[in-house]
């Protein structure tokens, strides 16, 4: 039985535990299956939809998003779902814990997610660790790795913490995405304010030369942007995404909005909303950058993708990629296959 069909069968049990503890649990769990080589054999199949993006080859436009593994401990076994491409972080220069638990509510009746994990990893050296024992890229997979800020770290010197991160991560990624927009990170959203971000994106790009130099290839930065900004906030971050020639934009972070949500259980928890009523918000910002940037730069789309006709959705907005995250929470590794049947073809 493959896994799209085991996973119904397991949700129940699933669903039945603390939304984190059920997160490690199928993580280690699919991990374990990996080392047996149970993964291959239980994988489902994915249509190949190559496409280039920031340079990249693409063998499909389905990704995973950042935040299912934090730590860059499972790639190999995520693989198993058929990405055409895997992200993974958030990693800070330093470990941290995040907040306390607990930090991750369901919103079953709306097929959501609220967390406030706050950035909670290794650090940097354990996270590098991890990528490099993983066989994804050797496999032809295209990697991302995303970096933040620590919390302590004062947003005044929140570029030497990005710097760090960038430095860390570059030999090992096909793409590093710079994450300004969790909101679960105290201040941490100012960087999308055109007086944070100017300085914060030109300080990247020098250094993304300097390791160009060094390390003999050219590696794209995509900025990660929230949910939460209107048309005249979104203009700014485009016109600086514009203007320091960074590569990629993902459309979006989780929500601080409970549209969709209100009254239901757990929808007053503080974090950030993900899930399907994110995708309304999400396409508005899609959408608005596409116009804005007019195909200069790609924008991959994440937010609220529960089904393949989710995915053709954020296509139609003008996203060139899309990631998935609390859809596999509810559907499953299905979700995947779904969605690169959806967009196969599609322009």
């Amino acid at each position: 039985m493959a896994l799209d069909r085991l996973y119904p069968l397991a949700r129940g049990a699933l669903f039945a535990l603390d939304a984190e503890t059920a997160h490690h649990v199928t993580l280690e769990n699919l991990r374990r299956a990996s080392g047996f080589g149970l993964d291959r054999l239980l994988a489902p199949v994915v249509p190949d939809d190559p496409s280039e993006v920031m340079g990249l080859r693409f063998r499909n436009p389905v990704g995973l998003a950042a935040g299912m593994d934090k730590n860059g401990a499972y790639i190999d076994a995520l693989a198993t779902f058929g990405f055409g491409f895997i992200e993974v972080g958030t990693v800070t220069p330093r470990a941290q814990p995040g907040n306390a638990r607990p930090r991750m509510f369901r919103i079953r009746e709306a097929d959501a997610l609220i967390n406030r994990m706050g950035f909670n990893n290794a650090g940097l050296e354990a996270f590098l660790a991890n990528v490099r024992r993983s066989r994804f890229r050797s496999r032809g997979g295209i990697l991302g790795l995303n970096i933040g800020k620590n919390a302590d770290t004062p947003i005044e010197r929140a570029t030497d913490d990005y710097l760090a991160g960038l430095d860390g991560v570059y030999p090992h990624a096909d793409y590093v995405t710079i994450n300004v927009s969790s909101p679960n990170t105290t201040q941490l959203r100012e960087l999308q304010g055109a007086d944070r971000l100017d300085p914060l994106m030109a300080a990247l790009k020098r250094r993304q030369a300097e390791l160009a130099d060094r390390h003999g290839r050219y590696v794209p930065l995509a900025v990660k942007i929230a949910p939460d900004l209107d048309l005249a906030q979104i203009g700014i971050v485009a016109d600086a995404l514009l203007a320091h020639a960074i590569d990629g934009v993902i459309a979006t972070n989780t929500t601080t909005s409970r549209d969709g949500v209100a009254g239901l259980r757990n929808a007053d928890e503080v974090g950030g909303l993900s899930g399907a009523p994110l995708a309304t918000a999400s396409n508005r910002v899609v959408a608005a950058l596409g116009r804005r940037l007019e195909g200069r730069i790609p924008v991959i789309g994440v937010g609220g993708i529960m089904r393949g006709a989710d995915a053709r959705a954020k296509r139609e907005a003008g996203a060139r990629l899309v990631q998935l995250y609390s859809g596999l929470i509810y559907r499953g590794p299905s979700l995947v296959a779904e969605c690169a049947r959806a967009l196969r073809g599609s322009p």
